[in-house]
């Protein structure tokens, strides 16, 4: 069992309470994520969409801590 991750005190969107599986659009490549990446990974991106770069960016550095791995696959 994996320990919860805890989320920054900047953090404003949803934690899921399960991860899922998250394909890169790009690549087709796909990660387990928990649900704390997951929920992460969805303010990644409406982050993007809205052009809050700012968020994004904390967003990708929380991600690159957490899970290197799946930032890599996923993200990077």
């Amino acid at each position: 069992m994996q320990n919860k991750q805890e989320m920054p005190k900047w953090f404003n969107g949803q934690v899921y309470s399960e991860g899922d599986t998250v394909s890169n659009p790009f690549t087709g490549d796909s990660v387990e994520l928990t649900a704390e990446e997951l929920s992460m990974y969805d303010l990644i991106m409406g982050a993007q969409m809205l052009q809050r770069y700012d968020v994004m960016q904390k967003g990708l550095g929380w991600f690159r801590r957490e899970n290197p791995s799946a930032y890599m696959t996923l993200l990077d």
